[in-house]
């Protein structure tokens, strides 16, 4: 599992030019699914996007999460994060997890954070989603879940 998470102060999500999902003040998150990613996976990387202390304190130093800041999330599948460009120019995309597992494995994911945060805003799973957003600090934080794992985040 691989997500680019951003501090937002807004982030928006528009299909066929209607918009579907938004948020305020708290996290974007894009979220790839591997071949291999668990439900136990996906717990534990909620926990550490939800846990990262990446908002600023009243001494102005980054040292409070979404949660203790009452933030929002909007998250956005993006199979592209398993994007493979060593060989030639046109990335493969065979990295990524099966569709229906990855749309299975994200709706997971989305429910779970929807019982931690007040709102959480989401897209289309596989659609042509157009994003915006105003990236607060700004501050953009790239997560691997083999690379938690293996540094002793428990799935």
């Amino acid at each position: 599992m691989r997500a680019v998470i951003q501090r937002v102060s807004e982030a928006s999500v528009h299909v066929d030019g209607e918009l579907i999902g938004s948020c305020r003040e708290g996290l974007l998150v894009l979220l790839g699914v591997g071949p291999d990613d668990t439900p136990a996976m996906a717990d534990a990387m909620l926990g550490k996007i939800l846990r990262l202390r990446i908002f600023k304190d009243e001494n102005g130093k980054m040292n409070r999460s979404v949660q203790d800041i009452g933030g929002e999330m909007l998250l956005i599948s993006q199979f592209t994060l398993y994007a493979d460009c060593t060989h030639g120019n046109r990335p493969a995309f065979t990295g990524a997890g099966q569709p229906d597992a990855a749309e299975r494995l994200y709706e997971y994911m989305l429910a779970k954070a929807q019982e931690a945060l007040s709102h959480v805003g989401h897209g289309v799973f596989g659609a042509d989603m157009k994003v915006s957003l105003c990236n607060d600090g700004p501050v953009t934080i790239c997560l691997d879940s083999s690379e938690l794992f293996r540094n002793g985040v428990k799935p």
